[in-house]
């Protein structure tokens, strides 16, 4: 996606600062700032445009932010990831186009998992983690609306807006990728 000529080289490098600066916050404070989330927004929408005619340009940078507000919004209603997760990966949407969000979704996901057990593990340690996730597993069928949360202090909180850049990062890189 970035291939090709320096515009989209200096482009690519924007997206991938500007991802690189919600990781190094969501780590640091968990919480995306807006105006990262804005710029990363309004920088989709104006690559796209600029990559591509003005209708077909907006259309993609449009429904990528729609397609991956629609995929993880779920998510945050059901507590499972914040806010500014959801923002981020629907503004890096932007650059991505439709087809790109969901494909990122899915790299997201299953770095999502990956991070998740590893962050747990070194938070809690491996037999706090593996009880944790038994008693998680067996409680999928019970009849309330929310699952236990295996972390309850948000300042251990597992920062997923990481997850959600490096899926998108390797989408928007590495397009072969075939997922």
């Amino acid at each position: 996606m970035f291939a090709g000529s320096p515009f989209r080289l200096v482009a690519g490098s924007i997206f991938t600062m500007l991802l690189l600066w919600a990781c190094a916050s969501d780590i640091r404070s968990r919480r995306i700032p807006n105006p990262i989330v804005l710029a990363l927004g309004l920088g989709g929408v104006v690559f796209s445009v600029v990559t591509m005619s003005i209708g077909e340009g907006l259309s993609r940078g449009l429904s990528g932010i729609a397609t991956g507000l629609a995929i993880w919004l779920p998510f945050w209603l059901l507590g499972m990831i914040g806010a500014g997760d959801v923002k981020l990966f629907a503004a890096a949407g932007g650059w991505l186009g439709p087809w790109g969000a969901v494909q990122g979704a899915l790299a997201a996901a299953l770095l999502g998992g990956v991070l998740t057990i590893g962050w747990l593990i070194w938070e809690r340690g491996t037999a706090h983690t593996a009880r944790g996730l038994l008693l998680w597993w067996a409680s999928r069928g019970a009849t309330s609306a929310r699952s236990p949360r295996l972390v309850t202090d948000p300042r251990h909180s597992v920062p997923y807006g990481v997850a959600l850049a490096l899926g998108v990062t390797l989408v928007a890189w590495l397009p072969d990728l075939g997922l």
